[in-house]
């Protein structure tokens, strides 16, 4: 794994497959997603540098983004969040429907895919909505933004300039791009649109590399 200090506040922790942010209030930490299974050993190593973790919040459902979940849920005073379409599946209650493929995507992802270990079911303590605001930074507002999986999330800091997307944009390549693998792309396209439209300064995506500095107008000259 690797770990990424985007500012002295937020980190980027990268694994083979997919990758995670912390987010630093003093020496509480939120880790937004938690890679995939196995990721767990990796992560503690980077929460006892910088404090102690205190919050996961969970994008999505699928496997690179809640590998981990139940591992790093079961540790001491750790609360886990995810949208109310997503946690049962999350949980382990269903399970989660797969992507409408484009050929290409289909090919694509029995790449990404191959060897990546299923989650195993999590515990989630809160159930979100979208519209709530989290005790992360100076706020974080929780944006529904379905169509990747219906239970898709970003969150905003607003007054931090931050925008975490999730999956529902993605960036190769120098390139930012809607997110692919979704269950319904039209819903997923309106979904980026209305994150392509907020002003922030930083935008983290749950794939590829963060843009730091000037995010808003790379964001607004996303299509699709």
């Amino acid at each position: 794994m690797d770990l990424l200090e985007l500012t002295p506040r937020l980190h980027l922790l990268r694994f083979p497959v997919g990758q995670a942010y912390l987010w630093r209030d003093g020496a509480d930490l939120t880790l937004v997603d938690t890679g995939p299974a196995g990721s767990a050993p990796a992560v503690a190593a980077a929460v006892q540098r910088l404090g102690t973790l205190r919050r996961v919040v969970l994008t999505h459902f699928h496997d690179d983004h809640t590998g981990s979940a139940a591992e790093i849920g079961s540790w001491p005073g750790v609360t886990v969040l995810a949208h109310r379409a997503d946690a049962s599946i999350i949980r382990g209650d269903r399970s989660g429907p797969p992507p409408d493929f484009t050929d290409a995507e289909r090919e694509l992802h029995a790449r990404v895919a191959h060897g990546l270990p299923p989650a195993p079911p999590a515990r989630v303590d809160v159930e979100l909505e979208g519209g709530e605001e989290l005790d992360i930074g100076a706020g974080a507002r929780v944006l529904h933004v379905p169509g990747h999986t219906d239970g898709s999330i970003a969150l905003h800091l607003v007054a931090e300039g931050v925008l975490v997307t999730g999956d529902v944009i993605a960036e190769h390549g120098g390139e930012l791009m809607l997110g692919p693998f979704n269950l319904d792309r039209e819903r997923a396209a309106a979904s980026m649109r209305l994150l392509a439209a907020l002003d922030v300064e930083i935008a983290c995506f749950g794939h590829g590399d963060a843009v730091v500095g000037g995010a808003g107008e790379r964001l607004r000259h996303l299509h699709g």
